[in-house]
């Protein structure tokens, strides 16, 4: 057998010296971008209410209300979705905008965590998390908690209308 030997030859300093500085600023471009991003980790908690789990669905809106993207839903079996009304409207029940976004449903006094990645612009610029709720054989409640997306109300609790005892978000 033969070994294979591999050169580089480079033709010309300037030629590296331009690829150095594409690839530095690819780099930096790239690190922009992710500054940009910031984990954001919710934690809901339902109230004491009676009868089965709980079908939630997490969401953004922008400063209008109108749906921008899902955050998390909670409750496996996609026929029941359309349930969370507010949600599977803006969202048009769309598997995409909600594919690895789902998790077992929860019951009563149970407490949902979930961390999402949200652009730093988001915030303090009228964008809501909202939550729609639903239980079998009890009442849908579309946006049972809506919560401003503001650096002032980071770690002070929202209280939803029905089946949400309380929402809280962390940055």
């Amino acid at each position: 057998m033969n070994p294979v030997r591999l050169t580089t030859r480079l033709k010309s300093p300037h030629r590296f010296k331009a690829g150095l500085l594409a690839a530095g600023l690819a780099v930096s471009l790239a690190f922009s971008g992710l500054a940009e991003a910031r984990d954001v980790t919710i934690t809901t908690r339902l109230t004491q209410y009676r009868g089965d789990g709980a079908y939630l669905a997490l969401y953004l809106t922008d400063s209008q209300g109108s749906y921008q993207r899902t955050l998390w839903v909670a409750g496996k079996k996609s026929k029941y979705f359309k349930h969370l009304k507010d949600w599977a409207r803006g969202s048009k029940r769309n598997r995409s905008e909600y594919d690895g976004l789902t998790g077992a449903s929860i019951t009563r006094g149970e407490t949902l965590t979930v961390r999402v990645d949200l652009d730093e612009r988001l915030i303090d610029s009228g964008y809501q998390i909202r939550v729609d709720t639903a239980v079998e054989d009890k009442r849908d409640i579309p946006a049972d908690l809506i919560a401003p997306l503001t650096r002032e109300g980071m770690g002070k609790p929202v209280t939803g209308k029905g089946y949400v005892k309380q929402l809280t978000y962390r940055f």
